[in-house]
């Protein structure tokens, strides 16, 4: 073969290497697009627990989702009352000024991880330094400051104080979904923030359109 023959021939398959290796790339890209795709992200959502639960510590539970992606996911339990009381003795107990403090709060039970650290999940209309806001419905706030506003009448409009947190690993939600340990539903405030928390497990379910086939 001529020099110039071969110089053409060997720039020929250059460009074609370089042709296949784009193609493996773009075949790679959309792989992990799809995948991305298939994935459910639970961020803003609720969990109610189905009595498939093998996890006796969520029976009958409601989680909202604070985030959820390919690490895991971080959850509140939001109707497991513990106990009721002044908004002041909690920050008394947290070293902060409580003058002019009034009323009580209840405190949840929010999940078996990090049990003495605060959250307070919340109506996104009130943000501070350090608060997390989900999406338009809600947002999360775990410095104790926002007691002190709920106390003074300055705080979000809704909220819950929940100590300790859900948490899951890498698609072991994805899992226990898949499993049918829980039912996904969109988030209600009414159910997150109501006056009954005894009810609300009852309430997601039938607001999923679960009912008797779903437990």
């Amino acid at each position: 073969m001529r020099p110039h023959n071969a110089l053409i021939a060997t720039r020929i398959n250059q460009a074609r290497r370089r042709a296949l290796s784009l193609i493996a790339l773009l075949i790679c890209a959309l792989a992990i697009s799809g995948a991305m795709a298939e994935e459910r992200v639970l961020t803003g959502q609720l969990l109610v627990a189905s009595e498939r639960m093998r996890d006796p510590r969520f029976a009958e539970t409601v989680i909202y989702i604070v985030e959820h992606d390919r690490n895991g996911a971080f959850g509140l339990i939001v109707n497991r009352p513990h106990a009721e009381g002044p908004i002041s003795a909690l920050l008394e107990n947290f070293g902060l000024e409580h003058d002019g403090v009034l009323g009580d709060i209840t405190v949840h039970n929010g999940g078996p991880v990090d049990k003495g650290v605060a959250f307070i999940l919340h109506s996104p209309e009130y943000i501070i330094d350090g608060t997390l806001v989900v999406d338009g419905l809600m947002a999360l706030t775990s410095r104790p400051e926002v007691l002190r506003d709920i106390g003074i009448g300055k705080g979000p409009r809704r909220s819950l104080l929940a100590f300790g947190y859900s948490g899951w690993g890498p698609r072991q939600l994805d899992g226990e979904v898949a499993r049918g340990d829980w039912l996904v539903i969109d988030a209600d405030p009414e159910i997150v923030f109501g006056a009954n928390p005894l009810a609300k497990w009852r309430r997601a379910i039938d607001s999923g359109g679960g009912g008797d086939d779903f437990i």
